[in-house]
């Protein structure tokens, strides 16, 4: 088969390779499709509906470790960032680490009641192969 021939596959056989190769991020809100499977090394970005100047707070209630290694803080956002005490966003990102099946647990609630149901709930598990 002449070089020219073999050469006009080539572009196909680069969209094949990349097809099969997870995305580095995946980005989770409270209507998340879970279980969840992640490769190692993948981030995961959790983002719930917040307005922290309710009282109300995202608790992470349970994370597996050995599964999700944590990025940092709780970091919070406003759409509407010239409305003072306007609800928002609560993110938190974590990286894929270690195989194995996890949990990612949090509660909505004011943390000086601690004897209510908290006002939501994102429960979610997390698998890494």
């Amino acid at each position: 088969m002449p070089l020219a021939r073999l050469l006009s596959f080539a572009p196909l056989f680069l969209l094949a390779g990349c097809a099969s190769t997870p995305p580095s991020s995946i980005a989770l809100n409270d209507d998340a499709d879970c279980p969840l499977t992640l490769q190692p090394g993948q981030m995961l970005i959790v983002s719930l509906p917040s307005n922290p100047t309710t009282g109300y707070r995202w608790n992470l209630r349970e994370v597996s470790a050995e599964q999700l290694k944590s990025l940092g803080p709780e970091v919070f956002s406003s759409p509407k960032s010239d409305v003072i005490g306007g609800d928002g966003l609560s993110t938190w990102r974590f990286e894929a680490a270690e195989a194995g099946s996890g949990r990612l647990y949090l509660a909505y609630q004011r943390p000086w009641e601690t004897d209510t149901e908290p006002a939501g709930l994102f429960d979610c598990r997390i698998e890494v192969q």
